[in-house]
């Protein structure tokens, strides 16, 4: 999974490593200069006559500390010498400014959203310009580490613990689903049903999908499979009736959760937006969750967007994670509407839900795990 921006990320650590690196001899040369030019020219001629200067040996720190002091905001030859003479290595603009340039990239054609992929350089930059390493830690190390925490940075807007939201929660629990057609979205609902159910929690189904031709039929099947009850209306129906029905079906039976499909629209479909709105007032659902396929990369990103601007969500789900190789959803997603990913679809079987964790997307992303 994410393959793809994993080769991208790895590349831009041997970058920098190369970069820097690379400097290190011509700095040990530095230092020898430097050191050469600290001695007193007169010192071979004092050896000779067997002579000992006198003069207080005050002058070689001061010198040192108005070096400091002159090129305190950037380092100069002679700080990134002396760095090197106590085996750190002092890191530069002109050593990131090629990766950096690379790693955006790399980052856009992975389909990262621009803003997301110039957070991630940003916080790289500030993280590691002007850093200094000692000699035992790689410059892979400390990039590893700077990725990490810009990763992190954006990955982790907006995380909560789902499962524990659902057992603090008075039930039942209505959770509605919404996106485009064809993305999974009704093969979630199955999915988090049966995640749900693994955890001790029962859950009923509502079609409140009563606009596309064989909706029922799909998700009767899923709810057929899985031994669940399933309520829907006859197709041209009130999708705001049937999420209700589905309520007050689990008021009555003391069931957990309701999962209400709505039909996929586009957030520019007038009529289903005002079916979306009429849910939020007649069901008033706990929480609103948006479906999309992680290999949609950066269409994805935009529909979490649009849909979140035209109709809040609390968190989304991205299918198909399995089969994506840039990452670019995964990564973009909850950075650009200030909402959570929360599951990963990661196959075909009911069991392929994944709780998103960006702790261990990140870890896995820079081969951590």
């Amino acid at each position: 999974m994410f393959d793809g921006l994993k080769d991208k990320l790895s590349s831009f650590r041997e970058d920098v490593e190369e970069s820097t690196d690379a400097e290190e001899p011509a700095e040990s040369e530095a230092g020898t200069e430097a050191d050469a030019a600290a001695e007193p020219e007169s010192a071979t001629a004092d050896e000779a006559t067997g002579s000992v200067d006198s003069t207080p040996a005050t002058d070689s720190t001061d010198d040192e500390e108005t070096a400091d002091a002159d090129d305190s905001a950037e380092p100069s030859t002679f700080q990134r010498a002396k760095a090197f003479a106590t085996g750190r290595i002092i890191i530069e603009e002109e050593d990131l400014e090629e990766p950096l340039w690379d790693l955006e990239m790399a980052l856009l054609e992975s389909d990262v959203e621009m803003s997301v992929a110039e957070r991630i350089l940003e916080t790289v930059r500030e993280t590691m310009l002007g850093e200094s390493r000692k000699q035992v830690e790689t410059t892979g190390e400390l990039v590893e580490r700077a990725l990490h925490d810009a990763l992190l940075d954006v990955i982790a807007v907006g995380q909560f613990d789902f499962e524990e939201r659902v057992a603090e929660a008075e039930k039942p629990l209505t959770i509605v689903f919404t996106g485009v057609n064809g993305v999974g979205k009704t093969t979630t609902i199955a999915k988090l049903s049966e995640w749900l159910e693994d955890r001790g929690y029962s859950s009923v189904l509502a079609n409140g999908d009563t606009y596309r031709a064989g909706a029922n039929e799909q998700i009767a099947e899923h709810a057929d499979r899985l031994d669940r009850e399933l309520i829907s209306h006859d197709q041209g129906g009130d999708p705001a009736a049937v999420i209700y029905d589905g309520v007050e079906y689990a008021r009555a039976n003391d069931v957990d959760v309701v999962l209400g499909d709505t039909a996929g629209r586009l957030h520019t479909s007038d009529d289903l937006m005002a079916q979306l709105e009429k849910i939020d007032r007649v069901v008033d659902p706990d929480m609103t969750l948006f479906v999309d396929e992680a290999v949609a990369g950066q269409d994805a990103v935009n529909r979490a967007k649009e849909f979140n601007e035209a109709a809040e969500i609390d968190g989304a789900v991205l299918t198909k994670a399995d089969a994506d190789s840039s990452g670019g959803a995964a990564i973009s997603v909850a950075y650009v509407t200030g909402k959570p990913i929360l599951f990963l679809g990661t196959g075909q079987g009911y069991d392929d839900l994944a709780r998103f964790d960006p702790e261990a997307l990140v870890d896995s992303l820079l081969g951590e795990e």
